[in-house]
């Protein structure tokens, strides 16, 4: 029997977003360690938990999430908690699954499900229609086909050469649409391409997809019923290459907010040779200046506001179109 391939069919537009995305966790990579601060680790793992869980009508949110993650109690129903500390866990062991293992994903769901399942982390031994907005929009595969149908997409999984980005995305779908487990098939699809991503690129360790699938909520559903309906993935892998983006997009651009206190201790050799490189260079971007002094483009920023409180430079013109001017 020949292997199976989902059926998807990559576009330029998929294309476009595979770059787009390369790039901006290239720059990430190279703020790391010094913009993606803990605080903003943390702040990013409670958004994606909180993320996965309201896409199911989990209604904790942020603040009680947070409050269960520091091991503090919280007013709401069992089984809500009993998600949020599901969650926590599974999110916790991230870094020890392998994506290409079905041992792996079933301790996941495991992990996820074990105070809400009596037993998590097996397949269903029942069919199952998945409910919509219109009732029920999908009926899953027979149960009795579910372990076969399993072993076929990581069978895939494990031998494809398409790219992490897109390969994440079509498993996504293609869980979604075996739908294996009774419960939490939603939380797992979403995990399972965060790790994929994970493990493709580390920098997804601090990258809430989930919350960004959250605020495209319709829009994740409509994906996934589009594909269902035209027999293949590719809706959904677009969508979801859209998603991961704004995601990336967003992180940089947090990362890169400059405070309104500058810290007062600056190094002053930096700030020299800050001066020095914009004398040479008036065009010279903030992003070639951290790159010289080996810091972050957020430590720069605040330096060259130490710069121009000091009368040491200034800037002339808009800040894409002008240029620096240093002050003798």
């Amino acid at each position: 029997m020949s292997p199976y391939t989902p059926p998807f069919t990559i576009t330029p537009k998929m294309l476009d977003l595979v770059s787009e995305i390369t790039e901006y966790v290239t720059k990430l990579e190279l703020l790391e360690p010094g913009v993606i601060s803990p605080t903003l680790r943390k702040v990013n793992k409670i958004k994606t938990i909180t993320g996965t869980l309201e896409i199911e009508g989990n209604t904790l949110g942020i603040e009680k999430v947070t409050a269960i993650l520091e091991g503090k109690r919280v007013l709401g129903s069992t089984r809500e908690i009993a998600e949020v500390q599901g969650a926590i866990r599974v999110y916790d062991a991230l870094g020890e699954l392998d994506y290409k293992n079905m041992d792996d994903l079933l301790l996941a769901h495991k992990y996820l499900m074990q105070d809400i399942l009596t037993k998590a982390g097996t397949y269903r031994v029942k069919d199952v229609g998945v409910g919509g907005s219109e009732g029920v929009v999908h009926i899953a595969p027979p149960a009795g086909q579910v372990p076969t149908l399993m072993q076929n997409l990581f069978g895939w999984l494990q031998t494809t050469e398409v790219h992490p980005l897109i390969k994440s995305s079509v498993f996504h779908y293609e869980f979604e649409f075996i739908h294996p487990f009774i419960d939490g098939n939603g939380r797992i699809g979403r995990l399972w391409q965060s790790l994929i991503l994970y493990q493709w690129k580390k920098i997804f360790s601090s990258i809430p997809v989930e919350s960004v699938v959250k605020d495209s909520q319709e829009r994740y559903y409509q994906a996934l019923e589009e594909s269902g309906s035209i027999g293949e993935s590719t809706p959904f892998i677009e969508f979801m290459l859209e998603a991961i983006m704004l995601t990336c997009q967003k992180v940089l651009d947090e990362s890169d907010d400059v405070p309104l206190t500058v810290p007062k201790n600056v190094p002053l050799k930096r700030l020299d040779k800050i001066v020095a490189l914009i004398e040479a260079n008036r065009e010279i971007t903030i992003e070639q200046i951290a790159l010289a002094c080996a810091v972050s483009s957020k430590t720069i920023k605040r330096d060259i506001a130490k710069l121009k409180e000091a009368g040491r430079i200034r800037r002339v013109g808009s800040q894409k179109s002008g240029h620096w001017e240093s002050v003798k």
